[in-house]
């Protein structure tokens, strides 16, 4: 008999996702969280069992009693699982205290389809000539279900987007699918459940599908049709009756074709949509589908589809009531306060042949004027053609749109504001992470972040949503990628886009400027090293060494290439985009601008990647690998110094990003790095404490800073509202992070039009500071996924108060710090099956307590000394109130 129980199992996972019905790794991990109302709560047993039926006996798999503390990645290891079917699991576990929990509420997974012959549809295709001008095409067909339905299962892809109905209604809530990936080497498919939308007897079935990706004008150069020229459908559903019959309906010949009222979507130019083409009722069962044509079968491949791992493209945030402006020119504009990715779904009444054009934009010009210059050749415009008499509502579907105004026109009357709502649409990845402190421009500095990678985190992470770009440029997302993972649950969406540079990597190692590869040859140091820099992220953050195993090849393979192009261990050939968009003053008669030797920073990457590839080499328990790349990184640091750096530990390039690079990568001997540091100090001192880092150096200025003791130097930097700075923008009332320092400049006029997003996340990379130094949640790597956690808030820069949580594969974490005159209070949550190193600011002659408590007296708390003027313990899970009292100053 067990003793009674006050731990218990729940958030139970496959795959990372609560109950997936398309897997398609025969061996799924699973994951779970404990909870309980003690402190130093551990795991140190569990059981599963798997069952292929709900409440069944485990006929799958019962693991037994497995002495383990591991609750996140645990593989299964059961019997063969079958394509298509449905498995029921369930866990309990065992604590440290010698409890047993009870059986955790049922969770399940659904295989997925697992080789091309468990595809029976058909590709299909319009018979028709097409190109990317004509009208989105629509297939549809009818079959008949029978009594006794137990379970359906709807599977589908397209060359291009699709969207898909049954019986009148629309199959799921994603959007902007199969996804955009490299298509030729990885095409997604999605799996939905239907079973409330089929009914016993005649039911119809079909899909509209638009260019997309797959076949419309993208990249620079206008291209077009560049992974195919057709539009092309794939879709199969499975029906399962009570009696163990199987049905099957696939896309094959038999289906019909037309157009309706898309006439025309392209992503940068928007769609247009004709009322008088619709074709009402088009996948209801009693449709008449007499004029509609054949389709035309066709044969491509099915050995390039894959299961969707990552959470799809949602509805998020409305924005039901704008503000109505009329500019000076006279034109009609809607402001939705808030820079999104998009669209906006319309409300109107008018005769037969009206037309409303809407337009896209996300700023207004110093005179208070609509302006588009910076969208380049992007149109983006929706234009909306009316059926008349009733009331109507528009709505795209294969399009998108960054923007805070929009531009009316066709029109006549008043405009009600009401009848226009701002719809934001992303990849719906858990929200995660939250940060908030007692100074109102650094809240808005967090929420820019936050909508900053919410409006390009639309299935690949996009440099901008706007303009004739959204690409998955590499150097974007790998500075950026640390924040990305507090605010959201990044790991599905990385793992995902990481196999296309996988897929899209060149033969010889190379890593292209953009994934999904569209731009053809060409690499760069800073940028092609996210095929080291993302997975080692996502292993710290998330704990799992999968993504390691599976992209340690592209990691090897992106070693290797600059190995190949360097010159006795020194990288100074090639092209490269060196610190991208650092600082540079209007008027340079001086020679001020913080310009950094490209083949310097291509060094210092180089060694990083390098050792980013040990770190994964040794997790992996390469030790061959591990221990021929440690001898290959000592020779780079060496040639580093041969090259760059002067017996006195003075750069060739005197930069902010130059000595960041040098002292966060660890490429200066320990006897020159205090002089380094200090020299960035001065450099920071001359510019009145303003940076003049871009995309490369800027994500770790702030963290080399506080390493070196410089933290209140870090938080003047934070602070400071003048150009160039991260509250700049901020003031001159951006709602997202900005591609320049100076978008907008102090008098009102724009940098130039050619590359000036307002929406382009990379500068917040500033987030990660704010929540691993200011507020001081960070990991480990003897412990990653916050299993083993540290916490280490730095009050200072003026602030009183600062607070973060974090979602973990664990449960949440948190840090809040208070400073008043004389005391410091720190509120810590440490989540169950974990422990955490908490550092205490312990001023000389300060009293410490916990709960009320001194710290000798809590037992849950184990001192491990004093280091820097922190108190360090050692804590297990649980809710932690401490108490500083002193004349405290900051620390």
């Amino acid at each position: 008999m067990s003793v009674f129980s006050q731990v218990s199992v729940s958030h139970l996972l496959t795959e990372n996702l609560p109950n997936p019905i398309s897997i398609d790794n025969k061996t799924p991990r699973l994951s779970w969280q404990l909870s309980s109302p003690d402190r130093s709560e551990l795991q140190t047993a569990y059981e599963i069992q798997v069952s292929d039926r709900p409440g069944g006996k485990p006929s799958a798999w019962n693991s037994g009693k497995v002495a383990s503390e591991q609750s996140v990645w645990v593989t299964y290891g059961g019997t063969a699982l079958q394509a298509g079917k449905k498995y029921f699991w369930r866990v309990r576990v065992w604590d440290n205290k010698g409890r047993e929990s009870g059986w955790s509420k049922p969770a399940s997974w659904q295989m997925g389809l697992l080789t091309p012959a468990d595809w029976k549809a058909q590709w299909i295709q319009s018979a028709a000539k097409e190109d990317a001008s004509q009208p989105s095409p629509l297939f549809r067909t009818t079959f008949t279900a029978k009594n006794g339905i137990a379970s359906a299962t709807a599977y589908i892809t397209a060359h291009g987007l699709y969207e898909a109905q049954l019986n009148g209604q629309r199959i799921g809530d994603a959007y902007f699918t199969p996804g955009w990936t490299s298509y030729n080497k990885r095409l997604q498919y999605q799996a939905y459940d239907v079973t409330s939308l089929i009914h016993p007897g005649k039911n119809a079935v079909g899909a509209m599908l638009g260019s997309g990706w797959y076949r419309g004008y993208i990249c620079y150069d206008w291209q077009h049709n560049f992974y195919g020229s057709d539009l092309s459908l794939l879709m199969q559903i499975i029906i399962r009756y009570d009696n163990g019959r199987i049905d099957t309906i696939a896309s094959d010949g038999s289906w019909k074709t037309a157009t309706g009222e898309v006439r025309h979507s392209e992503i940068y130019d928007g769609e247009l949509i004709d009322h008088r083409q619709d074709q009402k009722g088009w996948s209801l069962p009693d449709f008449d589908d007499a004029a509609w044509t054949s389709v035309q079968p066709a044969s491509y491949p099915k050995d390039n589809l894959v299961a969707t791992g990552n959470e799809p493209v949602k509805k998020q945030e409305t924005f039901h009531t704008g503000k109505l402006l009329t500019t000076p020119k006279g034109e009609r504009v809607i402001d939705f306060g808030q820079n999104l990715t998009g669209w906006v779904i319309l409300k109107l009444k008018g005769r037969a042949g009206d037309s409303i054009r809407l337009s896209h934009a996300e700023v207004l010009d110093k005179a208070g004027n609509f302006y588009t210059d910076n969208l380049r050749r992007a149109k983006a415009q929706d234009v909306f053609i009316l059926k008349g008499r009733e009331e109507e509502t528009f709505e795209p579907h294969f399009t998108f749109h960054g923007f805070r105004y929009i531009r009316i026109e066709g029109t006549a009357g008043e405009i009600n504001p009401d009848d226009y709502t701002a719809v934001a649409l992303y990849s719906a990845m858990p929200k995660t992470g939250e940060f908030e402190c007692s100074d109102a421009l650094i809240n808005q500095l967090q929420h820019n972040i936050q909508w900053g990678q919410q409006g390009n985190f639309l299935d690949i992470p996009t440099d901008c949503p706007q303009r004739d770009e959204r690409l998955g440029w590499t150097g974007d997302a790998q500075v950026f990628s640390r924040t990305a993972a507090f605010n959201r649950g990044v790991d599905n969406f990385f793992a995902k886009w990481l196999k296309d540079l996988a897929a899209d990597q060149k033969p010889n190692g190379a890593v292209p400027f953009v994934i999904p590869n569209v731009t053809g040859n060409g690499t760069s140091a800073g940028w092609a090293d996210v095929a080291t820099i993302i997975p080692w992220n996502l292993y710290l953050a998330y704990g799992d060494r999968k993504v390691l195993e599976d992209q340690y090849s592209s990691m090897k393979a992106w070693v290797e290439y600059i190995r190949g192009q360097a010159k006795n261990d020194l990288w100074n050939t090639g092209f490269h985009f060196g610190d991208w968009l650092f600082y540079r003053p209007a008027d340079d008669n001086d020679g001020r601008s913080a310009v950094t030797d490209k083949y310097f920073i291509a060094q210092c990457f180089y060694a990083h990647s390098t050792q980013l590839l040990i770190n994964a080499a040794t997790v992996l328990g390469k030790k061959e690998d591990a221990d021929a790349y440690s001898a290959l990184l000592r020779r780079i640091k060496d040639a580093f110094l041969n090259e760059y750096v002067t017996p006195d530990g003075r750069l060739v390039s005197g930069t902010q990003t130059a000595y960041v690079l040098a002292l966060e990568f660890d490429m200066l001997p320990e006897a020159t790095r205090k002089k380094a540091a200090a020299r960035l100090v001065q450099n920071i001192q001359d510019y009145n404490y303003h940076l003049t880092t871009g995309f490369l150096g800027t994500p770790y200025l702030c963290h080399v800073l506080s390493q070196y003791n410089y933290t209140t130097v870090a938080y003047k930097l934070l602070l400071q509202d003048t150009y160039p700075s991260w509250l700049y923008p901020v003031k001159m009332g951006a709602t997202t992070i900005w591609e320049r320092w100076d978008g907008i400049r102090p008098d009102g006029s724009f940098q130039t039009p050619g590359m000036n997003s307002f929406n382009h996340y990379s500068y917040g990379a500033i987030g990660d500071w704010m929540y691993r130094v200011v507020a001081g949640i960070d990991t480990y790597e003897d412990g990653p996924g916050y299993h083993h956690s540290r916490i280490s808030p730095h009050p200072g820069g003026g602030l009183t108060s600062a607070a973060a949580d974090l979602e973990t594969c664990y449960g949440k974490i948190s840090s809040h710090w208070r400073m008043t005159s004389d005391s410091l209070a720190i509120d810590i949550d440490i989540p169950a099956n974990t422990t955490s190193t908490v550092y205490i600011p312990a001023p000389e002659g300060g009293v410490i307590t916990e709960g009320g408590q001194k710290l000798s007296a809590v037992a849950s708390i184990h001192i491990d000394g004093v280091e820097k003027g922190y108190l360090v313990l050692g804590l297990g899970s649980g809710s932690y109130h401490f108490l500083v009292r002193a004349d405290y100053q900051e620390n």
